[in-house]
């Protein structure tokens, strides 16, 4: 029997009483660390810090401020770093007790046998069946599905695999206190307990040598091994269990179906990034194959551990007695035990395909050698004689769970783990193919013909039999780069299979010339064969910034005209692929501007597309932030125009909001099913319309044009903004600690535009103003209410709100986001801006701003409570600010002893910086999506 705090609730109870208590746990236990670890004179600083900030949020008190101020300022170096790093592991405490009590929350739903909660596939399936969707039809959306999340670098937050171990252990603990233990074992588990936490305490929370490329890919594999590995398998099942409960579907309805796969941008995107190159394209994929080849061969072993069938005992089909004899085990002792014997076969078949493929580190050592797998199709074959025969032979039972699983996860993950996007920039490529055909005499100045020549010399050298390189000839060091990752693709895809690479990213596509320079460097590197029209990587633009997206149709209008291209899509089976850049277009325009504007091209695409009769998959590259496209996936799906999901969809995840998702087993297998769950809805759910839409999307269409100057006014047009930004920001900071392998910023300025969208979202969630999430929107609803009959425009956004969903998506983000804006917090960032009358100026400006944002937000949702329809997480976001708040006034302490000390020993800076960068970690995961 389960504890009760782990059951549901009887009525009345708080729900949430077991998650303040595990807060409170883990809290203490800090405490006693700190105690043990630091002294009694540290814990009670942080005590008397954590008070007065609680002291100065909850009253606004100036004295709080000021005592705050001075205790900061009193704070020798080592005791600065001890408070950092005690308000920075509560974050990630708390975090842990959240991912935990989300679990116990699930759990209580499924032992009272609750109805399917919204997100999960069950829940999905029933809203279908009772809308009229067939069998059949919701059977063919799995058997023809693709959803991929991929996974970015963007390491804003990178935990380290020690940190993670550790964290993985506590959450463990934690829930193991659900269960009846006995009072000598709950002795033990607090016991324990506390010794994890004081692990935590003395190891180094974050790297601080510069990252390369490598530890971005060490970090997201870790992901692989504690989620996705076991966990997209096991998901496979239950829809499996799902289909059958509703709809009789048997399993094999469905073989081979491989809906779900995973994607991954670290070591082939290059755009910005100097460090990404053929070699790191070559290093990912060996590590990827190791990650997967290690699991193979663990569960091989494990599986001939346990089929131990004897054919003294049952029979076996011929086909898996033909395995075991081909296998160079030759002990009398398994004679009789076939199973064993096909499976140490295949073991040491694993064994030299990963040596091949690049793996050296086998740690259990076959029995003898056997000739490597050609493919991963050919182990799946090999899985399927042994499941074939135990199916044949009294056996179906024992393929559970291990065999299937295993089966699946071939046909998931291949030998390559996860497909490798590749990435450049259109720029690039315009001046590699610049000298290409300079160097070869056909047009000595490329980069500056119009467009329609460009067009015209593209797609005629496409149909040459020849190349332009010559081996002969010298290149510029960037051509011969360029060039030489796209031989090391292919070389790849002959090694990994066709799956480990497939796509090619375009970023800044402005010109169909930017989609075909792309195909003639594929031709030129055997990756686009024209005789017979095979292309190894998809061509994807990426449209980013507003014009981008608003010219995004007519380019794929005029691309899908052109008789090649036509050609080609038709080989990839009539699907072309989009991808909508969210960072880089709210950066440019503002949160309203770019939602509106994304809206806007994913239904101009839908007609194009439509005309053209191709299938569109759009990629979604989404950030963490709201500011980013973040916020909730599953209500971001069902929010998509209609006709843009159809059972494909890639969408990014980046810097810590893996973490969040990935990095516990059943949180990570929750998200993956609210990614299937929101796209089986927005696949096939009929669409219910609302005939008010066309006049809903007029009001949107003037609320952006006026959100759009407001932004822009004040972020582009104000003279100074700049230098506040850098100044009442830790932006300077963030870049000079290279949190990544990517610089901050495109180009060596410090100008807004060449910087990039990631880093511009995260500094402004540090100093808690999140302004790329709300700024605009109060000016623009403010105007537009004003501007017309009062209650009648009110009662227009109020039902934009309950019948369009892109409306109420996008309002409950933003609540979300002004729910962890904090003014009083951002104030003292602003006291770092030098400039008096600059920082009392443009301040003043956000707050009105922001102020006018709430009251529009309260008119709209009659809510003057942030998150009134989420209590859950607006308790969890007030839970945090009392350990919240101190980071951020002691990253401001700190950043002003850093901007103090420039030039000074650099023992000073070293250990000013780690106080800077412990203080960015601990913001981020206690704001969770900020990064």
């Amino acid at each position: 029997m389960l504890n009760p705090a782990a059951t549901e609730a009887p009525p009345g109870a708080d729900k949430d009483a077991p998650l303040k208590e595990d807060i409170r746990l883990l809290g203490r236990l800090l405490g006693d660390v700190l105690r043990e670890q630091e002294g009694e004179a540290v814990f009670d600083v942080v005590e008397t810090i954590r008070q007065t900030a609680v002291r100065f949020r909850r009253t606004d008190d100036a004295e709080a401020g000021v005592e705050l101020t001075t205790l900061l300022k009193k704070l020798t170096r080592e005791q600065t770093i001890s408070v950092v790093r005690a308000f920075s592991y509560f974050s990630h405490l708390a975090n842990i007790a959240e991912d935990q009590h989300h679990i116990r929350r699930r759990r209580a739903h499924l032992l009272a046998g609750s109805k399917p909660q919204q997100g999960s596939v069950g829940f999905a399936i029933d809203k279908l069946r009772a809308a009229g969707v067939s069998a059949a039809t919701v059977q063919g959306f799995f058997r023809d599905a693709l959803i991929v999340p991929v996974l970015t670098a963007h390491p804003t937050e990178v935990q380290r695999k020690s940190i993670l171990d550790a964290e993985h252990d506590i959450a463990r603990l934690l829930a193991e206190r659900d269960l009846p233990l006995t009072p000598k074992e709950r002795k033990a588990n607090l016991a324990l307990l506390q010794s994890r936490i004081a692990t935590l305490w003395q190891t180094r929370m974050l790297r601080y040598s510069k990252l390369t490329v490598a530890d971005e890919i060490d970090n997201a594999l870790s992901y692989y091994r504690i989620t996705f590995l076991r966990e997209l398998p096991a998901l496979y099942d239950d829809i499996e269990d799902e289909l059958n409960a509703h709809f009789g579907a048997k399993p094999a309805a469905l073989a081979g179906a491989s809906y779900v796969q995973m994607g991954s941008w670290i070591g082939g995107d290059r755009d910005g990034n100097p460090n990404v190159n053929a070699e790191t394209m070559q290093q990912a994929l060996v590590k990827h194959a190791t990650t997967i080849l290690d699991f193979y061969l663990d569960e091989v072993h494990a599986l001939g551990a346990e089929l131990s069938i004897s054919t003294l005992m049952v029979s076996v089909d011929s086909s898996l007695q033909a395995l075991a004899d081909a296998s160079p085990d030759q002990s009398p002792h398994r004679s009789d035990e076939p199973y064993r014997r096909a499976l140490i076969g295949i073991y040491a078949r694993l064994a030299s395909t990963a040596r091949a493929l690049g793996a050296n580190h086998i740690l259990r050592k076959e029995v003898g050698h056997a000739d490597a797998y050609r493919d991963a199709a050919a182990f799946s074959a090999d899985l399927k004689t042994i499941a074939d025969s135990l199916q044949h032979h009294h056996g179906a039972t024992l393929a559970h769970p291990r065999l299937a699983h295993l089966q699946r996860a071939a046909e998931i993950f291949g030998f390559h783990l996860a497909s490798l996007d590749m990435r450049q920039t259109s720029d690039v490529h315009e001046r590699v193919l610049a000298e290409l055909f300079a160097r070869a005499g056909v047009e000595p100045s490329y980069g500056s013909t119009s467009e329609a020549r460009k067009v015209e010399l593209l797609l005629a050298e496409l149909a040459q039999p020849r190349l332009l390189f010559s081996p002969y000839t010298d290149y510029s060091d960037e051509t011969n780069t360029e060039l030489s990752i796209l031989r090391a693709a292919k070389d790849i895809r002959q090694r990994y299979g066709v799956r480990a690479i497939r796509n090619y990213i375009i970023s800044h596509t402005e010109t169909v010339s930017d989609l075909l320079e792309v195909l003639l460097l594929q031709k030129e590197t055997g990756l686009l064969r024209p005789a017979g029209l095979e292309l190894d990587a998809m061509v994807i633009p990426l449209f980013e910034t507003i014009p981008d997206l608003q010219r995004a149709a007519g380019i794929m209008r005029e691309w899908m005209a052109l008789p090649l291209v036509k050609q080609l899509i038709d080989r990839q089976g009539q699907l072309q692929e989009v991808m909508l850049g969210y960072s880089d277009s709210n950066k440019d325009g503002g949160f309203l501007t770019s939602n509106w504007e994304l809206y806007k091209a994913e239904i101009d695409l839908v007609k194009v597309f439509a005309d053209a009769k191709v299938k569109l998959r759009l990629f979604h590259g989404r950030g963490g932030t709201v500011g980013r496209g973040g916020g909730p996936s599953y209500e971001a799906i069902l929010a998509q125009p209609p006709g843009t999901v159809n059972g494909q969809i890639r969408l990014t995840e980046q810097g810590e909001i893996i973490a969040s998702k990935f990095s516990n087993a059943e949180i990570g297998r929750r998200n993956l099913e609210l990614l299937v769950a929101a796209t089986l809805e927005a696949s096939l759910m009929p669409q219910a319309g609302s005939g008010s839409l066309a006049g809903f999307e007029a009001v949107m269409a003037d609320l952006s044009e006026r959100a759009y100057k407001a932004y822009r006014n004040l972020v582009y047009e104000t003279p100074g903004f700049t230098d506040y930004f850098f100044a009442a920001t830790p932006i300077a900071e963030i870049a000079e600690l290279n949190l990544g392998s990517r610089p901050a910023s495109r180009k060596a300025s410090r100008r807004i535009e060449d910087l990039r969208a990631i880093p511009w979202g995260f500094s402004w969630g540090q100093c808690r103003l999140l302004l790329p999430g709300w700024y605009g929107f109060g000016s623009a609803v403010g105007e537009w209410i004003d501007e017309g009959p009062r209650e009648e425009r009110i009662a227009t956004l109020q039902a934009m709100v309950r019948e369009w969903p892109f409306f109420a998506t996008l309002l409950s983000n933003m609540d979300m986001v002004l729910a962890k804006t904090d003014l009083p917090i951002a104030s003292r960032y602003a006291e770092l801006v030098p400039d008096v009358e600059l920082r009392e100026r443009i301040f003043k400006r956000i707050a009105d701003e922001h102020g006018a944002s709430l009251r529009c937000l309260e008119t709209i949702t009659g809510a003057n409570e942030r998150l009134a329809g989420n209590p859950l997480l607006a308790r969890s976001i007030q839970n945090r600010f009392a350990y919240l708040d101190p980071l951020n006034h002691l990253q401001v302490e700190l950043i002003q002893r850093h901007r103090a000390q420039a030039g000074g020993p650099l023992d000073v800076d070293n250990r000013v910086h780690r106080g800077i960068h412990l203080s960015i970690n601990g913001v981020a995961a206690g704001l969770r999506n900020t990064g």
